[in-house]
């Protein structure tokens, strides 16, 4: 019982953690790529931006269910009887 508690706060930790950290290096590069191309062609930068802050809402969107993922696997975890 212990094993499967640890195990469940391990895969907690692993899924927002990793998935802090995906959206994080992918909103750098997002963030990088945009300002790249809104250097190259300065009349496009309004077209860029609402694109860019369309993914950035999915990105934010993907790290939000892992935090509610992860919650649902600490607080009403299907795997301890």
């Amino acid at each position: 019982m212990d094993f499967v508690i640890g195990m469940n706060l391990l895969a907690v930790a692993l899924l927002i953690g990793l998935g802090a950290l995906g959206v994080g290096i992918g909103m750098g590069l997002l963030g990088g790529r945009f300002l790249e191309g809104a250097a190259r062609q300065p009349e496009l930068a309004p077209m860029l931006r609402t694109q860019m802050f369309l993914v950035v809402a999915l990105l934010d969107a993907i790290a939000m269910i892992g935090v509610g993922i992860a919650l649902f696997f600490a607080f009403a975890n299907p795997y301890i009887v």
